[in-house]
């Protein structure tokens, strides 16, 4: 067990669809911000399909006292859109946005009036200059979509030298992926924190699926193994604490900046694993 509470952490959540969903991420919140976080983000739907949702969900974190970041993503947004949501975060006391591509939902044939993430980061800063600390998103394991790995390293220097602060990488389950795309972007003059994404392992199908879906690999010997409990739940997600606690130790040792976990709007894996690391 490594006893490192300066490593500072942060979690993202889903704007939930449901009042019910919405009273549940309140109590999930409050039993994550006892680690104190520095800050929680709160995703942006396909094609902005969640935009109202998303903007909620930062009014009711920001009112809690706590740092919220909220996405902006290319796919479905315009100029006016986007400048509209900056200024209305800005005038809420937001100073955090995780700037994406993001995903082109299933039937939309357009991206919209950015077509990369290096052109949102400039829009923010020609909008608001420097009053958002900008997140981008980073892929130790490339993107799905990258015709090739160093097209992908240069499409990362692009978003860095747009003007963002730092990145926030896909979930991975091998570290070595992680220290070795930290070192080449080093290579390409990189020099901001990117921060490891972490993804608790809840449900193997679950887990598979999404996995499937952004490129991010299951090693097979993990996949192997989860296949192997079956529907045996309780034992795929004790392999899940112990692989990702490992995990996180080895980013830890190796001088991650800071920890990121995909909560999937839940919490007790995420504070098992921490208190596994240490922290109280």
């Amino acid at each position: 067990m490594i006893n490192n509470t300066k490593t500072p952490i942060s979690f993202e959540f889903y704007p939930p669809q449901t009042p019910e969903g919405v009273e549940k991420l309140t109590g999930v919140r409050q039993r994550l911000a006892a680690v104190k976080p520095e800050f929680f983000s709160v995703t942006f739907g396909a094609g902005g399909s969640t935009q109202d949702r998303t903007l909620e969900t930062i009014r009711h974190i920001h009112a809690e006292g706590h740092s919220a970041a909220p996405h902006l993503s290319c796919v479905g947004s315009t100029r006016d859109n986007v400048r509209a949501l900056l200024f209305a975060y800005k005038d809420m006391g937001i100073k955090r946005i995780v700037a994406l591509r993001g995903d082109l939902p299933s039937g939309m044939h357009s991206i919209g009036e950015f077509q990369y993430a290096n052109e949102l980061v400039s829009f923010i800063r020609a909008q608001t200059g420097e009053h958002f600390h900008i997140e981008v998103a980073a892929y130790p394991e490339f993107h799905p979509q990258a015709k090739s790995a160093r097209e992908d390293m240069l499409n990362f220097k692009r978003k860095m030298n747009a003007g963002a602060n730092s990145a926030i990488t896909q979930y991975f389950y091998n570290a070595d992926a992680y220290f070795r795309f930290v070192e080449e972007t080093r290579k390409l003059g990189v020099t901001a924190p990117i921060v490891p994404g972490i993804m608790p392992i809840g449900r193997f199908s679950q887990l598979a699926r999404f996995s499937d879906n952004c490129g991010a690999e299951i090693p097979r010997w993990m996949r192997k193994t989860m296949e192997g409990y079956g529907d045996d739940s309780e034992s795929v997600q004790a392999f899940g604490l112990d692989v990702v606690t490992q995990l996180c130790e080895k980013l830890i040792a190796g001088g991650a900046p800071s920890l990121h976990f995909y909560t999937l709007n839940q919490a007790n894996a995420s504070l098992e694993i921490l208190k596994r690391l240490g922290y109280r």
